[in-house]
């Protein structure tokens, strides 16, 4: 009966062994194909290769962020020097003659900074001024229409 129980121990001894192997062949098998898929591809012909082209990449993909982020702040710079605010004001100076021919265009920048340009119509002539605005402020007089295209020009 010894005989008998060491053999079916040796017998499912072997059989345990034997599923094993099958398991630990089918998991060979099935890591192969996965493995195949991942080095599939034109340059990579192994982990290496693809991990040095990854690398690659990525420096690349750091200085294209750098220029990026340069370009971002000189554009930032500029914009805030461009005009902004624009604001057109018709009038007319001389209720006696004419109609609204006459005007005031205030441009002003982010930081308040521009100018005004205002044209005065009349029948004999028409005169043109520029006065330059900074922080808001002229230092030359200013007209109602004046103030008020500036004042509908800021941001």
């Amino acid at each position: 009966m010894n005989i008998k129980l060491d053999n079916i121990f040796l017998l499912a001894f072997f059989v345990f062994i034997g599923i094993a192997v099958l398991i630990g062949a089918v998991w060979a098998i099935v890591t192969e194909k996965r493995l195949k898929r991942f080095f599939l591809g034109k340059k990579a012909k192994n982990l290496e290769d693809t991990i040095v082209v990854l690398e690659q990449e990525i420096g690349k993909l750091k200085i294209a962020k750098e220029n990026m982020e340069k370009n971002i702040s000189v554009i930032n710079t500029k914009l805030k020097k461009s005009i902004r605010g624009l604001e057109t004001i018709r009038f007319n100076p001389f209720p006696d003659q004419g109609s609204n021919q006459s005007f005031a265009i205030g441009m002003l920048d982010e930081e308040g900074d521009g100018l005004v340009i205002s044209s005065l119509y009349s029948r004999e002539r028409m005169s043109v001024f520029a006065k330059p605005v900074k922080n808001g402020k002229s230092e030359y007089e200013l007209s109602a229409e004046e103030k008020e295209a500036l004042q509908k020009a800021k941001v």
